[in-house]
């Protein structure tokens, strides 16, 4: 029997059915109601559970992490609050990094944020020493929660400080996926990841390309012979993000993929 659209979801009744959860999404806006609903109703344990999931999607958290997840490369990543939730179009960085280096054995996933890159890049090589590293403590943990499974250390700090020296001049894969938007455009971005997630994931500074900078300039020190840096950017970035490779010694190339809207600049290590 048709449901008609609940006004608020606050009163949505504990015990609701698909249905009902379909009918106060959609009245709340979300465009693929059908779809977050089965998300939500697999995930709560009990219909109260449903019910505060709902009024926490309608007051616009993210689905992620109102579900507490995100699917990644084939990969349920544990997400968290006050932690960036992965994007789909960053699968793109970390296919670029399996074919650029499919036997790397050290693999460092630098600004790891929940960790969901390198736990990607783990699952596809298979066995390699693989470490995450975050300024944000709350990125740190929820890392912990994806590599630990997967063999993984996650350490704190900022970038190349947070690394053990012994990775010095192993790494066969430094994928960093830095904060890229410029300073001035973060009140821009939707509300979910304005609102919801942590500043310092996504302010790159002036022009986007502060931490950038900062990783390409660093990474050649921290490369294996052979080894590869990639990070993600912004189309009208990509020129200047080349630039910083070039300069800092690496070879240097763009991949796009427009389909997800994505642009990773590779630097390899001579």
């Amino acid at each position: 029997m048709p449901h008609t659209p609940s006004p608020s979801p606050s009163s949505l009744p504990p015990a609701s059915s698909p249905d009902a959860v379909v009918a106060a999404l959609r009245a709340a806006g979300c465009v693929f109601a059908e779809d977050e609903a089965e998300l939500i109703l697999d995930a709560a344990r009990t219909p109260r559970d449903v019910a505060a999931m709902v009024r926490r999607r309608a007051a616009g958290l993210p689905l992620e992490l109102v579900v507490g997840w995100a699917k990644f490369h084939g990969r349920r990543i544990t997400v968290g609050p006050g932690v960036f939730v992965p994007r789909r179009r960053t699968e793109f960085l970390v296919e670029q990094a399996l074919a650029q280096s499919p036997a790397a054995a050290v693999v460092v996933d630098l600004c790891c944020g929940s960790g969901a890159v390198g736990a990607a890049l783990a699952a596809g090589l298979g066995d390699v020493a693989l470490h995450a590293a975050d300024i944000d403590p709350a990125a740190v943990r929820c890392a912990r929660r994806n590599v630990a499974p997967l063999g993984g250390r996650v350490h704190r700090g900022d970038l190349f400080e947070a690394l053990p020296e012994e990775l010095r001049g192993r790494v066969d894969i430094l994928a960093a996926n830095v904060p890229y938007v410029p300073s001035d455009e973060i009140g821009l971005l939707p509300p979910e990841a304005r609102d919801h997630e942590p500043r310092v994931a996504l302010d790159g500074g002036a022009d986007g390309l502060d931490v950038l900078r900062r990783v390409a300039a660093g990474a050649p020190g921290w490369l294996a012979p052979g080894g590869c840096l990639l990070v993600e950017t912004g189309r009208g970035q990509a020129p200047a993000a080349v630039d910083a490779f070039t300069t800092a010694g690496l070879r240097t190339r763009l991949a796009v993929c427009e389909e997800r809207y994505a642009h990773v600049v590779v630097g390899v290590q001579p």
